[in-house]
């Protein structure tokens, strides 16, 4: 089966400019490692280490507010990938690009509902949505800005770099990115009612499930339905108080994310290997509903411990 069905666009300069960048920097251990690894600013991890810190620890509302725009950004990008359904550089042929960071390191390279499509770049989004979430809330934190800006361009210049992203890539997932952080706050405060927000919001990515064949959407369209129903389970049955302490803040941000992986691992458990690589309706419902118990759990759910440990660490603070 040819893994690589897709479209093949793109400007003579941008598979020029990869290439003579590839071929410039290539030689360059340290540096090459380095400009990989800015891609970690966009990635799945430092999302989940920022957005915990925040919910969990220091301030509840502001990570609802960063998380839902992260959201947002993360299940419309492979909406619009699978429209445009534009192959990465390294998979177009007779490319000399070489992909130099896996999306997925458990699946083939090429194959496309793994590494998912290329237009536009789902790192960039991330980050242009993520840092500008945060200084668009903390309006005044100059630092913020100065990150909203850097480090998405950071991250754009790593996707380029390791083969995974045309430029004009990460041109739209930073345009994706400001739209995102200016129109979600706008719309939650234009519909009071919040089960209406949530069924725009829902309505907006249902359209995914009939044409998407990528992994990515349904992973995000689970963790998006997840949160939503996590967010009012948390404020009628849990309401978890947040923590000035920072040593607790880095506890329950580690916390959350050991359950989060973890729990992402142990469901996987009952099911075949194949089935869940399969690419079929049942493999897309198996990952959607996967996620949004995962999403549920750590965002109403895994809170409810905090009470117990608080009052663990008050008795040990008297005891001292």
């Amino acid at each position: 089966m040819d893994l690589t069905i897709g479209a093949t666009f793109f400007f003579d300069w941008e598979m020029r400019f990869m290439e003579w960048l590839q071929a410039q920097i290539g030689n360059s251990g340290a540096l090459c490692w380095v400009l990989s690894n800015l891609s970690a600013f966009g990635e799945q991890l430092l999302l989940v280490a920022v957005m915990g810190f925040l919910y969990w620890g220091l301030n509840k509302e502001f990570g609802k507010y960063v998380g839902l725009n992260v959201l947002m950004a993360n299940v419309w990008n492979p909406m619009i990938k699978n429209i445009a359904l534009r192959l990465r550089p390294y998979m177009v042929e007779g490319s000399n690009v070489k992909l130099l960071r896996l999306i997925d390191d458990k699946a083939d390279a090429m194959d496309v509902a793994a590494q998912g499509y290329s237009f536009p770049s789902g790192h960039s989004a991330n980050a242009a949505t993520l840092y500008g979430s945060l200084a668009a809330h903390e309006k005044k934190r100059k630092l913020l800005w100065a990150l909203a800006v850097v480090l998405p361009l950071l991250v754009g210049f790593s996707r380029v770099f390791v083969g995974a992203h045309f430029p004009t890539d990460v041109f739209a997932g930073w345009i994706l990115g400001v739209i995102i952080v200016a129109l979600i706050p706008w719309l939650r405060k234009k519909i009071k009612n919040r089960w209406v927000f949530y069924a725009v919001l829902l309505l907006t990515a249902v359209p995914g499930f009939f044409y998407c064949k990528s992994n990515d959407y349904f992973t995000s369209f689970g963790m998006l339905l997840g949160f939503l129903l996590a967010e009012p389970f948390e404020e009628k049955f849990v309401k978890f108080e947040n923590t000035s302490n920072i040593f607790r803040c880095i506890l329950r941000t580690i916390g959350g994310g050991i359950l989060y992986f973890g729990l992402n691992e142990l469901l996987k458990l009952p099911f075949p290997k194949e089935l869940l690589e399969a690419g079929t309706i049942v493999s897309y419902l198996i990952r959607t509903l996967r996620y949004a118990l995962v999403i549920f759990t750590v965002i109403g759910v895994y809170p409810m411990l905090f009470k117990a440990t608080g009052k663990l660490f008050d008795r040990k603070k008297q005891e001292a």
